[in-house]
């Protein structure tokens, strides 16, 4: 624990106390009496008269003893930081370096440290000109200084690099530059028209109804309503820390037996899941519920062939409408009901997608930072497009498919990463319709550690690029109106999914850091500051309670840039890690409520021989197995490595490096925020060394 420094009785002996007040005598023959307080006149007239020096010298080493105890701490924390440096960073002790899978990935690190090096050298070259007052330019006019001013052979090099750089590399960074604010502006001003529009929806209090109730009783013999059949699909892939509860809110949906069925997709390749999986079927199954398990033995096209095998299955042409729930997804019992009543008396609507909610959002930095981007996408983007333009892309889960609308749109592809989007597209060029209801929540996880959602955000941002490849014929022959096409191409692909990782990777990553090396094309500083924090204030406004996190937030999206920019790249050219599907790890978090109806449920779960008494002989040796299995010891914990992910390090540093380039000639409330932003940016960077961003 640090100790308490209180500096302030050095210089202050003694606090007065009340209101000064002058008595003014009018017998001249008295003087003036200026009295402080009540007990002025009776004070002593030098206090420290009673002190001996011997007092004095205790308090003077009582007071240089807490100082060098003060000092003594902060020495060593320093020492204990910078041996955890040596240990992790040189050593590597206690930590498993992150090796990327493809050579593109160990030349992008070497490209990255080898910049950062020859920045440092020309950083420290800076420094010294700078306080030897070589800098003879004051604009974008260079000064050659006259020949009698020069003084050694490094300031004449140094004057040379001066006049190279003004010739011929500045007017190069200043295209670029003013190619990519032009492209960040395009983006800012998309932003803010969708912010606009949710804005109205909200002042209008716009949103999809349903007509009266339809679940009301009007008489004797019964509802009204003519319940659909619903086919319900939970595909999941060695899910063993949410199987449980997702199969477990599903089977407790609020819609007759007789007219749900639930398939349970397991494309599990470890086969103690696969028992695990079958034993929590078997114990819903013997409580009445209509649930079927289905495996494939060869896992082709990842989740959109595991869709596509169950949709052709013979029972499923009785159903009119199938729902989709990601393994870690937990709708709430009335999710039918407040999603299938509005495809009635509305032939052209194919999709209902409700929003997703997160349990686990305040587990740790990265997920408030998740929540953030999540927030904007579904309270803004999805809403006002679903809104204005009946069109917005699937999410994958969570939501209400009209069984016609998949068979008139080709069912689901393996062709790539992100079938959703795909089928959506697909099903927009056929005239189907969508809604969006930001009112119905369902519950679900973000990735908890920085690996999980690195890889996600790579899927996401390679298959858009890789979709739009193979949509654009279709889309540019399609029969729809050309505005539409031009919101699918100019909006949709281009500028939201091929734009933005490509600007801000650029804009911030490359050229920011070159402008330590070429200050004549040194980017304005609304471009740099004053945007993207007014951009970020916009991008948090669904999410008021992230407010103390905008600083990260808008940072820690730059660094991200570098994943975004290498996704779109691999989509947008086929390269082969475009192709590559990693299932995102769960960690099975669990909300109150779920916890609570989990606790109620297993009291009036039936006894061991009621269960078997149904049951063949083949489910009962599943769950004598399964018994055994979970009455096995667990396994001896591991401990937890942490991972250093070179690349994101190297970059944060190397941005870094640049914002203390720019303090050399920033002035001003300038300073301050580039100084704010390079700590900001090492804090960053440090934080990625851990797995988990706490």
């Amino acid at each position: 624990m640090a100790p308490s420094l209180d500096f302030s009785a050095w210089w202050v002996k003694e606090t007065r106390k009340g209101t000064p007040v002058v008595v003014t005598m009018e017998n001249p023959n008295y003087s003036l009496l200026e009295i402080d307080g009540p007990d002025a006149a009776f004070r002593p007239v030098d206090k420290d008269r009673g002190k001996n020096a011997k007092q004095f010298t205790w308090v003077l080493l009582l007071k240089a003893h807490r100082a060098a105890g003060c000092v003594a701490w902060l020495a060593n924390v320093l020492w204990a930081l910078l041996g955890t440096i040596k240990k992790r960073l040189i050593f590597r002790q206690g930590v498993a370096m992150e090796r990327e899978k493809l050579e593109k990935g160990r030349v992008l690190f070497r490209f990255i440290r080898g910049f950062l090096a020859l920045s440092l050298a020309t950083l420290a070259f800076e420094v010294v000109a700078h306080f030897n007052g070589w800098h003879y330019f004051r604009s974008s006019n260079l000064h050659i200084p006259h020949t009698s001013e020069i003084q050694g052979w490094l300031h004449m090099v140094y004057v040379a690099w001066l006049e190279f750089r003004a010739d011929y590399i500045a007017p190069l960074i200043q295209t670029l530059s003013s190619f990519c604010v032009a492209l960040f502006i395009i983006q800012s001003l998309d932003r803010m028209i969708l912010c606009l529009g949710c804005f109205w929806i909200k002042y209008k209090k716009i949103r999809p109804r349903i007509k009266g109730d339809p679940f009301k009783t009007e008489d004797v013999e019964g509802s009204g309503y003519e319940y659909p059949m619903v086919l319900v699909q939970i595909p999941m892939c060695n899910e063993r820390e949410v199987y449980e509860q997702s199969i477990s809110a599903v089977c407790q949906l609020d819609w007759p037996k007789e007219c749900l069925l639930i398939q349970v997709l397991d494309d599990s390749d470890d086969e103690s899941i696969q028992w695990l999986i079958k034993g929590e079927i078997s114990k819903w199954s013997q409580r009445g519920i209509n649930i079927i398990y289905r495996h494939r033995l060869v896992r082709t096209g990842y989740k959109a062939g595991n869709l596509k095998s169950a949709m052709n299955c013979d029972y499923v042409k009785g159903y009119e409408f199938v729902a989709i729930f990601d393994a870690d997804f937990q709708p709430n019992p009335d999710f039918l009901k407040k999603t299938v009543p509005h495809f009635k008396d509305n032939p052209e609507l194919g999709l209902v997608q409700a929003r997703w909610a997160f349990v686990n959002k305040d587990e740790n930095l990265l997920t408030r930072l998740q929540n953030i981007n999540l927030c904007f996408h579904f309270e803004v983007e999805q809403q006002v497009n679903g809104v204005f333009l009946n069109f917005f892309g699937f999410n994958g889960t969570a939501g209400v498919w009209r069984i016609k609308a998949l068979e008139d749109s080709g069912g689901w592809l393996e062709r790539t990463t992100v079938e959703d989007m795909d089928i959506a597209v697909r099903a927009h060029l056929n005239g189907w319709k969508f809604i969006f209801l930001n009112d119905v929540k369902v519950l679900c996880e973000v990735p908890e550690s920085y690996e999980a959602y690195r890889k996600q955000q790579h899927r996401w941002h390679s298959g858009p690029m890789q979709l739009f490849r193979l949509c654009l014929p279709a889309i540019i022959t399609s029969k729809i109106s050309f505005w539409k096409k031009s919101n699918l191409i100019l909006l949709f692909f281009l500028l939201r999914k091929l734009i933005l990782p490509f600007y801000s990777f650029t804009l911030f990553c490359i050229i920011l850091p070159l402008t330590m090396f070429v200050p004549e094309a040194e980017l304005p500083m609304w471009v740099i500051c004053y945007i993207p924090v007014f951009m970020s204030f916009l991008n948090i406004l669904p999410a008021p309670k992230s407010f103390p996190f905008i600083v990260p937030y808008l940072l820690f999206e730059n660094t991200m840039s570098v994943t975004k920019f290498n996704a779109m790249i691999s989509g947008l050219f086929q390269l082969g890690s475009s192709y590559e599907w990693i299932v995102t790890k769960k960690a099975g978090r669990s909300s109150e409520s779920d916890l609570l109806a989990a606790a109620e449920r297993e009291s009036k779960t039936m006894s061991l021989p009621q269960l078997h008494r149904g049951a063949s002989e083949s489910e009962l040796s599943e769950l004598n197995r399964l018994k055994e299995q979970q009455e096995a010891p667990p396994p001896p914990s591991r401990k937890k490595m942490n991972k250093i992910y070179r690349k994101e390090l190297a970059l944060a540093f190397l941005l870094l490096t640049a914002s203390i380039r720019s303090l050399l000639s920033a002035q001003g409330i300038h300073f301050y925020f580039l100084l704010f932003q390079g700590i900001t940016f090492l804090l960053v960077g440090l934080d990625l060394i851990g797995e988990q961003m706490s």
